[in-house]
C-alpha cells in the first residue's frame, strides 16, 4: 500500500499527509495526550478520518533540548511505548501504512515485524550503524531527516554557508548511502528537518526554497510544527 502511495506522490498525482502520533509523556506538541494505547488508537482513527495517508508513531520526544540534557530513552522503554499502538493499528487498519519514528535499529526492527512499513529516522541512519541494514532487510521505506550532528550532539548554533544547499547536499549524500545498502531510490524520502539545528530565519528560508529541496530523485517530506 505504501509503495503505491509513494508512486502516486512521485507522479504528483497526490500529496500525502502524514499523521503524527506521539505516544510520549513529553512531546513538545501534545505530550501526554496519547500515551495510553486506547487513547493513541482513538487518535489514530481520528487522523485517518481527517485524511491521513500514513501514521507516524513516535515513542521518544525528539525536541533538541531533550537530547542536549542527555534524556535519551533505552530501546526497551521506547518499545514499551510504541509496540502496543503499532500492533493495535495493524490489527484494526491493516491497509493503513505505519511509520516508526526512531533512530534505533532495534526499535525499527520490532516495529517492522509488528506491521510498520516505514522508518522515519531523524539522524538519517547515522545514529545506529545497523539501521540501514535493517531497512534493507525488511524492504522498508525510509525517511531521512537533516540535522547537523547527531541527536545526542546537536549544536545550538550551527553555521551554514547556504542553509538550503547545505541541507540538500547532506540529504543527497545520506540518500545515496542508503542506496548503497540496497534501499531502493523509490523508497527514500528526504526531510530538511525544520527546527533541528536551524533558527527561525533558516527555517523560513528552507520553506521559501522548497522547490530547490524537491529538485532531487527523492520524495520530499516537510514537517513544520504549528
Amino acid at each position: 500500500m505504501l509503495h503505491e502511495q509513494l508512486e502516486a506522490a512521485r507522479k504528483r498525482e497526490k500529496t500525502l499527509v502524514m499523521g503524527i502520533l506521539n505516544v510520549t509523556p513529553d512531546s513538545f506538541s501534545d505530550g501526554g495526550l496519547y500515551n495510553r494505547p486506547d487513547l493513541a488508537m482513538r487518535r489514530a482513527l481520528e487522523m485517518v478520518e481527517e485524511g491521513a495517508d500514513i501514521l507516524d508513531i513516535g515513542g521518544e520526544s525528539t525536541r533538541p533540548s531533550t537530547f542536549r540534557s542527555g534524556g535519551v530513552l533505552s530501546a526497551a522503554e521506547e518499545l514499551d511505548r510504541v509496540m502496543p499502538v503499532i500492533e493495535r493499528i495493524a490489527e484494526a487498519m491493516p491497509n493503513m501504512p505505519v511509520s516508526i519514528d526512531t533512530f534505533k535499529a532495534e526499535v525499527a526492527r520490532e516495529a517492522l515485524r509488528a506491521g510498520a512499513v516505514m522508518i522515519n529516522d531523524i539522524s538519517a541512519m547515522r545514529a545506529d550503524p545497523a539501521m540501514a541494514q535493517t531497512a534493507a532487510e525488511w524492504q522498508a521505506a525510509v525517511c531521512l531527516m537533516h540535522m547537523p550532528g547527531l541527536p545526542m550532539q546537536l549544536p545550538e548554533n550551527p553555521v551554514y554557508v547556504d542553509v538550503v544547499e547545505d541541507v540538500r547536499t547532506h540529504l543527497l549524500q545520506q540518500a545515496q548511502a542508503a542506496g548503497q545498502h540496497g534501499i531502493s531510490e523509490r523508497s527514500i524520502v528526504i526531510d530538511p528537518g525544520l527546527g533541528f539545528g536551524k533558527n527561525v530565519q533558516q527555517n523560513l528560508h528552507l520553506l521559501k526554497n522548497v522547490a530547490r529541496l524537491a529538485d532531487t530523485p527523492y520524495l520530499l517530506l516537510i514537517g513544520p510544527s504549528r
